[in-house]
């Protein structure tokens, strides 16, 4: 019996019209029989963002963020959880009744759920390749299922201080090296890309036999050439739909309050409309 009542929720970024966030939550409405929900994508940057959020009515339950919006939502907020406290990066906003903001972070969660099905969930040490918003949420990801040292490839001294900084912050062992030696993070049991579209492609070449496991952020083109080729040497891949299903998962079921989200239903959704662009 579905349930009724106008409820709103929506994906904010810029730019926001390649996101898969509505199909994704659309799905789960429909599998969960809330009638009465919407889901849209809004095209907002941080100088939108306050007066965007200053506009919302009673009825809306929830927004997703993405970039550039995870760290300029922080001071518009109410509370904060541990989560996103914990690498100041905000991807999911719970509106209450009262219009109470909650920010939560369930990208790290969802890293964490995503290797686990996987059945990836220790590693004795790791690489990320890349230093942004999506390298410090790995690092928070990593700090719960690696027992030893994490190397951060990066491009810049700025960038490598910034991940040294989250290590510490996190309780993690970071080392950083220079991007030019990201062919040596490729050796690594576990490796996280969290950088955009066409970096790693040079890395491709260097891929070794028999590699560990590659967690790669991207989802459009898919499969990047990096984890093609980690595939044809044997590697286990895991996807950045991966990712992003399962924090879906969790922003769904803050958002709506049903546990739990109908995992199935909103990764054939996903699958699907990549499959048709």
């Amino acid at each position: 019996m579905g349930v009724t009542g106008e409820h709103k929720a929506a994906v904010l970024g810029s730019p926001i019209a390649h996101s898969l966030s509505p199909v994704l939550h659309r799905a789960a409405y429909e599998a969960l029989g809330l009638t009465g929900w919407t889901y849209e994508r809004f095209e907002t940057d941080e100088a939108a963002l306050p007066g965007f959020l200053d506009g919302l009515g009673p009825q809306w339950a929830g927004l997703s963020l993405t970039m550039p919006l995870k760290r300029a939502v922080l001071p518009l907020l109410d509370s904060l959880s541990d989560t996103a406290a914990s690498v100041e990066a905000v991807n999911t906003v719970v509106l209450g009744p009262d219009g109470r903001r909650t920010g939560d972070n369930t990208d790290i969660p969802g890293m964490i759920a995503a290797l686990a099905e996987r059945g990836i969930t220790s590693v004795e040490s790791a690489a990320i390749l890349g230093a942004g918003a999506t390298a410090s949420s790995a690092l928070a990801a990593l700090s719960r299922i690696c027992s030893g040292e994490v190397v951060v490839y990066v491009r810049s001294a700025a960038r490598a201080a910034e991940m040294r900084g989250w290590g510490e912050r996190l309780g993690v062992p970071v080392r950083t090296e220079a991007w030019d030696d990201a062919a040596q993070a490729l050796r690594a049991p576990l490796v996280v890309a969290t950088t955009p579209a066409g970096s790693t492609d040079a890395l491709a070449a260097e891929v070794p036999a028999g590699p560990g496991t590659l967690f790669d952020v991207l989802y459009e083109p898919w499969p990047t050439p990096l984890a093609a080729r980690w595939s044809a040497r044997g590697g286990a891949v895991v996807g950045g739909l991966d990712l992003l299903v399962h924090q879906a998962v969790l922003q769904v079921e803050q958002m709506t309050g049903h546990h739990p989200a109908p995992l199935a239903a909103m990764r054939a959704a996903g699958e699907k409309a990549l499959a048709g662009r």
